[in-house]
């Protein structure tokens, strides 16, 4: 019988590609690099920056700076619950649904995913 992974088990970690910091409203933000052809060209004649920042909002902030690569996402959505409360509600299916964007974004990885 094979054992079904669970989301909540998996343990998210920061891409170490991006780096970030946090801004004057104590939120973090994301450095994007804007690479490619493309990119270049549109730096040059647009004044695109080589750099773009994604700011994080309060939630998203404080869930970014507790991923450490040691807890799970069910371990972080209790963290959240406590700082948060009822504003953190729905809880786990927002928790997943923003662990999964971050993923896709490439700013996040699983430690432990198979």
């Amino acid at each position: 019988m094979k054992k079904e992974e669970n989301f909540l088990d998996y343990i998210p970690k920061r891409n170490q590609r991006y780096a970030y910091h946090i801004n004057e409203k104590g939120m973090v933000e994301i450095a994007v690099p804007n690479r490619g052809i493309c990119n270049r060209i549109l730096q040059v004649i647009c004044k695109k920056p080589k750099i773009t920042y994604i700011e994080l909002e309060q939630m998203g902030s404080f869930l970014w700076q507790q991923m450490d690569g040691e807890k799970s996402i069910y371990q972080l959505g209790l963290l959240e619950q406590e700082k948060f409360g009822k504003d953190a509600e729905p809880l786990f299916e927002r928790l997943c649904t923003y662990v999964q964007t971050l993923r896709k974004m490439g700013f996040i990885v699983y430690v432990n995913q198979k």
